[in-house]
């Protein structure tokens, strides 16, 4: 499964939409996603950011094996997704050394 983490882009065909970080991380805890494409500004921070996904996954592969989706960034917002990228090569390198 391929998951578009977004609040206003259009959903790439093939992509399954989430709109908040919650119902991201749900899907991930499936196990079934492969890809995942992350936004940064989804409309209300209190309800969460694309960040907060990086660093569910970070959590996840540190204490529970947990193996990661291939992951990409499409936040406008240049400095949240340079810091959601550094998650990532985190994330990366955690997983790596399995």
């Amino acid at each position: 499964m391929k998951v578009y983490l977004d609040d206003e882009r259009p959903t790439p065909a093939g992509w399954t939409r989430a709109y908040w970080p919650s119902e991201t991380i749900a899907l991930l805890e499936t196990g079934e996603v492969t890809d995942l494409s992350l936004d940064h500004d989804l409309g209300d921070d209190e309800r969460g950011t694309g960040y907060d996904v990086i660093l569910w996954i970070e959590e996840a592969v540190a204490l529970r094996d947990f193996v990661p989706p291939r992951i990409t960034v499409h936040s406008s917002n240049a400095s949240a997704a340079e810091k959601m990228r550094a998650g990532i090569l985190t994330i990366e390198r955690l997983a790596g050394g399995r």
